[in-house]
């Protein structure tokens, strides 16, 4: 039960990248939850994962010598989805469906791997702490950073680019 959590299903021991597995997987069901009229539903989940992962994370590295196996992903899914919510809320506020504003999922799911990978800052000092709590705090660090970073685009976007089209 501990591995199906923690692998999110099985997706996180799909290679290449399971890391990014785990993300384009969290970025696909959140599409479908907000499709189906419940974005308020995703940032719940990130936190439900995020208590999850932290309950999970400790059992399953207590079974491996591995900090920080790639094949964990239950911390993807949390930080994603995270990252989703700063794009989910406003679109739901406003009354617009996610797939009218394409880039409202692809920019928080690009910017969540780019911290993730990269690493800047607070992720670098959260993964470099190691166990069950590094595994998880980089990549809700992560998904901090990319649901601001995501805010500020769109921002960017509608009060200077939009206006000018």
């Amino acid at each position: 039960m501990i591995a199906m959590i923690t692998t999110v299903f099985g997706i996180g021991r799909l290679r290449p990248a399971p890391g990014t597995w785990g993300s384009a997987a969290a970025v696909l069901l959140a599409v479908l939850v907000c499709q189906a009229g419940g974005a308020l539903l995703i940032p719940l989940g990130a936190v439900l994962a995020a208590l999850i992962g932290f309950w999970a994370v400790p059992q399953a590295l207590r079974a491996t010598t591995d900090e920080d196996p790639s094949e964990i992903v239950i911390d993807e899914v949390a930080g994603q989805w995270l990252a989703m919510s700063f794009t989910v809320i406003p679109l739901w506020r406003h009354g617009i469906p996610i797939l009218d504003a394409w880039p409202a999922f692809v920019v928080p799911f690009l910017l969540f791997r780019l911290f993730d990978i990269w690493k800047p800052w607070l992720v670098g000092r959260a993964d470099r702490q190691g166990g069950a709590v590094g595994v998880m705090m980089d990549d809700l660090w992560a998904g901090l950073f990319a649901g601001l970073g995501s805010a500020a685009l769109a921002g960017l976007y509608h009060a200077v680019l939009e206006p000018m089209l």
